[in-house]
């Protein structure tokens, strides 16, 4: 157990699986007190059995980010259980495929209320508590398709664009109120969102992407967990690639 999150109360919504999973052991790990926020009530409870057998501190509660009244609830809780919140981060997300013809309407407006307008959500309710606390930090997760484009998922790259100018201006609103808000845009991680590839899907993956492998969600855990401790006191408003090289060549 470390001491770099010494202090610091998390609420990360996705928390259960994938990259809020481990964001999550990596957060308790270093000392912070962590509320998972997630759907996945089964997982989510894993995940706090796992932090307190390591003996830290964690907690669950069921969170829909698409529902601001879900996100007051969660915050309160957060605050009850621990005291305060110093820390949010922003992780859940979804993925499908589709293309301007081929994306639904349907489809377009469940990416941009759980990727986009849940962030939104979440800086909305949480931003009171991290301004009582002060040196408070924001960290949320877009992704590398927030950056580049490709022809078959429309409402994910919309979604996740908005995340990146979204993160900037809330640094520059919170600038001067003890409050930092950072962006990370993952490459292609090994999580649930992947998906089943075959090997052929996997070799093509690997081949796209500079360093050769797909990256461990443990890796954005490390960006997120610096982003978040004090060593990062004087960054906000920035973007952290975590992509294995990806965006150097794009």
């Amino acid at each position: 157990m470390g001491q770099r999150m010494a202090g610091k109360v998390a609420l990360i919504s996705g928390g259960a699986s994938g990259l809020g999973e481990a964001q999550a052991i990596l957060y308790a790990r270093e000392g912070a007190a962590v509320m998972i926020g997630d759907l996945q009530d089964a997982k989510g409870a894993d995940v706090v059995a796992r932090i307190q057998a390591e003996g830290g501190h964690a907690a669950f509660t069921r969170l829909d980010v698409t529902d601001l009244e879900s996100w007051h609830a969660a915050v309160a809780l957060t605050v009850a259980t621990f005291g305060k919140l110093t820390t949010l981060v922003n992780n859940a997300g979804i993925f499908h495929p589709g293309g301007v013809q081929s994306e639904t309407v349907q489809g377009w407006e469940r990416m941009v209320a759980i990727n986009q307008t849940g962030v939104f959500y979440g800086m909305k309710a949480a931003s009171p508590e991290l301004l009582k606390a002060g040196n408070a930090a924001v960290v949320n997760i877009s992704s590398l398709y927030g950056l580049i484009g490709s022809p078959d998922a429309i409402s994910y790259h919309a979604s996740k664009a908005a995340v990146r100018v979204m993160g900037k201006a809330g640094a520059l609103e919170f600038a001067k109120k003890g409050v930092r808000v950072n962006t990370i845009f993952p490459g292609q991680i090994r999580t649930p969102i992947l998906g089943d590839i075959t090997p052929e899907q996997d070799a093509a993956i690997k081949a796209a992407i500079p360093m050769g492998e797909v990256g461990d969600p443990m890796d954005i855990a490390h960006g997120s967990l610096f982003l978040a401790s004090n060593e990062a006191r004087y960054i906000t408003g920035a973007e952290l690639w975590i992509d294995g090289g990806w965006y150097a060549g794009c």
